[in-house]
């Protein structure tokens, strides 16, 4: 199930300030973007070129009709992201290293310039984050990587050309491609430093209410019907993974069962982890059984851990309350945006507090 948002390579390209400290994450990160930016050509150019498969360019046009969609429709930023395409020739943009302890639901956080302190580390190479991964289950952490397909750079690149369009999202369905595009042009509207939860729910809230108006209004009957399954089906994953979260939660603060002692909690986790599993092969059976629309579900299903659910939570857990603010504003997206800004300019607790309030009005 792959998450898509901002990216510490947005750090590493801007100014690494005195305080940096491990270079060799920065170089990787540094370079992994340029090489991406040196990948990308003009949309115009795919599509004038004979050599581009007919596939590709009608995704690239489609593409640039849901980008003007975001800019006319949604108010989104018109600059050059997204008007460009890089073939990675690798299925994923980056790959993200999340960490939890054995007992908690709280991400270990890493702190950069530009984007504040987050709850992962990406990697553009996979075998660079796995080694990561690795010192970090080494000291008793839960820890789980993910392939990323998009991320946003927060338009720090698009004096370069602007974040591109990739291999790893392109083929997308029509609803999820414009879901994506939605949600990385989101991050260039409001970013608060160091806010990874009112960032990725204020993202996912706007890549939710945009689709829905795109579905609605420019989508084929044939593209509507493919979005209605593929979301029902994520909606009812979410639910999912929701109870379990809140299932471990309880668990890990003994409010349910007032058990202390590590075997106990482990015990406790273990089941828990367990009837989550057999809860999803219960809705993949319902799906058909064989996960048809959704076989990314199945790997983060075999490893999900405390890092794994505490990663989710941060696109999930303020989104009701971004969705009421934009019904408050009679969906009207400068509104919501200008709305959304005067909640960021809020200490980080009070402006989670409101959206939590405004979720349950």
């Amino acid at each position: 199930m792959a998450l898509a948002g901002v990216t510490t390579a947005a750090a590493a390209v801007a100014l690494c300030l005195s305080g940096c400290s491990n270079l060799g994450y920065y170089w990787q990160s540094a370079t992994g973007h340029l090489q991406l930016m040196s990948a990308a050509r003009p949309v115009g150019d795919w599509l004038e070129d004979g050599q581009s498969p007919a596939r590709l360019r009608a995704r690239l046009a489609l593409s640039q009709t849901i980008r003007n969609f975001a800019i006319t429709g949604l108010d989104l930023p018109d600059n050059p992201s997204y008007r460009s395409y890089a073939d990675l020739k690798r299925t994923a943009a980056v790959w993200n290293v999340v960490a939890a302890p054995q007992f908690s639901l709280t991400l270990r956080t890493w702190c950069f310039p530009v984007t504040g302190c987050v709850g992962y580390h990406g990697y553009f190479d996979e075998a660079q984050a796995r080694v990561e991964a690795a010192q970090l289950a080494s000291e008793g952490l839960d820890v789980s990587v993910y392939p990323v397909p998009a991320y946003s750079t927060l338009g720090w690149m698009n004096w370069a050309g602007g974040d591109p369009l990739l291999n790893t999202f392109i083929n997308y369905p029509e609803g999820e491609l414009a879901r994506l595009i939605f949600h990385e042009l989101a991050h260039q509207v409001v970013y608060v430093s160091g806010d990874m939860s009112f960032n990725e729910s204020f993202a996912t809230a706007v890549e939710r209410l945009g689709s829905s108006r795109w579905l609605s209004t420019r989508a084929s009957e044939a593209a509507q019907r493919e979005y209605a399954q593929y979301d029902a089906r994520r909606n009812q994953f979410r639910a999912l993974a929701l109870a379990t979260r809140q299932r471990l939660a309880a668990i890990y603060d003994g409010s349910s069962n007032g058990a202390r002692n590590p075997a106990e909690l482990s015990a406790l986790k273990e089941a828990a982890l367990a009837d989550f599993r057999q809860g999803y092969s219960r809705l993949r059976d319902g799906w058909g059984g064989d996960g048809n629309g959704y076989r990314g579900y199945d790997r983060w299903v075999e490893h999900a851990n405390n890092a794994s659910f505490a990663a989710q939570a941060a696109y999930d857990d303020l989104v009701p309350g971004f969705e009421a603010l934009f019904r408050r504003e009679r969906a009207d997206w400068r509104g919501f945006y200008d709305a959304v800004k005067r909640l960021a300019a809020l200490p980080k607790e009070q402006r989670h507090q409101q959206l939590k309030e405004m979720a349950g009005a």
